[in-house]
């Protein structure tokens, strides 16, 4: 048996700076969003909901560098990878746009807004540390093939394309940053092999940003006015007044703290694959409790597995990224640091890292799929490219101040957008996706039973808005359509069933002699 010891190894350099900067994107997207679009006073976002933040992060960048370190005694590996940490992107939004933006625009009381927040958060929470003791169940009954389909998605679209956009909004860094990629982490001889890759990306891409003039030496003198001393706080109070206020809000969080469930699941799930299996409890519940501790100190945010175990095992990384990781998302938001790091270091030389990052995840599935399953892979993608192409749209219609109401879905339905569908098919995209996946992988095998049961969980899902619809909501707008739907199909699987089961008994029952 082998003791503990936290090494640092070369591809630790590249995993730290990739996952670094995902969650620095995700903590400056917050503040941005709180600050700018909802207008709460800088000095909560910098002073109370910042640090807390962080701490969370850190908290399950501490627990997931233990777990690796246990695997690592345990089995006697010197190759056992970390799980990432970061917060849940799309709790960001949900909580910023359903819960933060609303309250406060009714109120105008920013601190009340928050201790909204901080329920919301705190119930979230409650899913993950609840289903830790049913998520190694959950596991095993979804077959590997679907988990890992809908992470490919994930990966593609929430974590990979957007930052291939911006690499093609900045050719000139990004694409010697991409052909690096391509040389180092997916070819079998690399270029400058002495530099660890990570760092060698990290000096490319902000050497071309300064040359091309896309970086300002303005821009950094601008970023030091958020330099300070933020510690993080006790908040427990904020978080006992919101809890009679909470309840009209809190709709929201428990299909969201579902899928983020399911993303836990997923990145557990391609850990195993991968060669590292953690214990599917200890993790949740750690996610779990990490996010009760920063809801206690003033964070509405959740923290999760992050995606992207299989990118960074690829790369080389050991444990110590994922607790470097933790402590810079600590030490940025505590000192005010935040806008400053970007200042000096592009966004453009690193959002490349996040492409492999994504293309590793969908390719992992493709090498642990058996062939007659392939299709579920693709079938498991529609949800996800949905879900993207339905935020993109709206996003650019609430730029040019208008939304499809105001357009008209028939004048879109004219110009070939499907924007009915979009919504269908988008709106809880990871559920949708683990459903499609499910009936679609039982169809093939021949499972009619379970696949009766997946159709039948898929009904119950829709009735309550859970799945294809924009609100959560009992039988409201299309949902019934829907749930027919869907107990048509559990019913076309129980009569498959029911075929099955005579053919097997008309070819067992013995041939009369004549």
């Amino acid at each position: 048996m082998k003791s503990m010891k936290l090494e640092w190894k070369r591809g630790d350099w590249a995993a730290y700076f990739g996952l670094m900067t995902n969650n620095l994107t995700n903590l400056l997207t917050m503040m941005g969003l709180l600050i700018f679009v909802v207008g709460i006073p800088k000095e909560i976002v910098y002073g109370r909901i910042a640090p807390a933040f962080g701490l969370a992060v850190l908290v399950a960048s501490i627990c997931y560098a233990w777990f690796g370190l246990q695997m690592q005694r345990d089995t006697g590996r010197s190759d056992v990878t970390a799980l990432p940490s970061g917060p849940s992107a799309p709790s960001i939004f949900t909580v910023t746009f359903l819960v933060l933006m609303p309250v406060y625009q009714q109120t105008g009381d920013a601190d009340f807004a928050i201790q909204i927040g901080l329920v919301w958060c705190f119930v979230e929470a409650m899913i993950l540390a609840g289903g830790s003791f049913l998520g190694e169940t959950i596991r095993k009954m979804i077959p590997r093939t679907v988990l890992l389909s809908c992470l490919s998605g994930l990966g593609l679209l929430l974590l990979a394309m957007n930052p291939m956009l911006q690499a093609f909004e900045a050719p000139t860094v990004s694409f010697i940053v991409l052909l690096l990629i391509f040389i180092n982490w997916f070819g079998k001889k690399p270029i400058f092999a002495r530099i660890p890759t990570g760092l060698l990306l990290l000096i490319a891409g902000t050497a071309l940003a300064w040359i091309s003039g896309l970086q300002s030496p303005e821009a950094i003198k601008a970023s030091m006015s958020s330099f300070g001393f933020n510690p993080p706080s006790v908040h427990v109070d904020s978080f006992m007044q919101g809890l009679p206020h909470a309840l009209p809000y809190l709709a929201s969080a428990v299909p969201l703290g579902l899928a983020n469930y399911i993303f836990d699941l997923e990145n557990i799930e391609s850990a195993h694959a991968a060669g590292d299996e953690y214990p599917t409890r200890k993790v949740m519940l750690a996610n779990g409790l990490a996010s009760m501790l920063g809801c206690l100190m003033g964070n509405p945010f959740p923290v999760t597995v992050y995606v992207g175990h299989a990118g960074w095992k690829a790369m080389g990384a050991s444990i110590g990224y994922t607790l470097a990781s933790g402590v810079t998302m600590f030490i940025v938001p505590l000192f005010g640091l935040g806008a400053f790091m970007l200042a000096i270091i592009p966004m453009t030389a690193i959002v490349p890292i996040l492409v492999f990052i994504g293309v590793v995840t969908a390719n992992q599935v493709v090498r642990e799929t058996p062939k007659v399953e392939v299709p579920v892979i693709f079938i498991c993608l529609f949800p996800w490219i949905a879900n993207w192409a339905l935020t993109m749209m709206n996003s650019v219609m609430g730029a040019a101040g208008t939304n499809a109401a105001k357009i008209g879905t028939d004048v879109l339905h004219s110009k070939g957008i499907y924007y009915e569908g979009l919504v269908h098919l988008g709106n809880g995209a990871p559920l949708a996706s683990m459903l499609w996946g499910c009936i679609a992988i039982f169809a093939i095998i021949n499972k009619p039973l379970r696949g009766a049961i997946a159709a039948a969980v898929g009904a119950l899902l829709a009735l309550f808005g859970v799945i294809h619809a924009p609100v959560v909501g009992f039988a409201e707008g299309s949902s019934l359509m829907f749930v027919t739907a869907y107990l048509m199909m559990s019913g076309m699987f129980v009569v498959k069933h029911v075929l099955d089961s005579r053919e097997v008994t008309r070819a067992a029952a013995p041939v009369s002699e004549s």
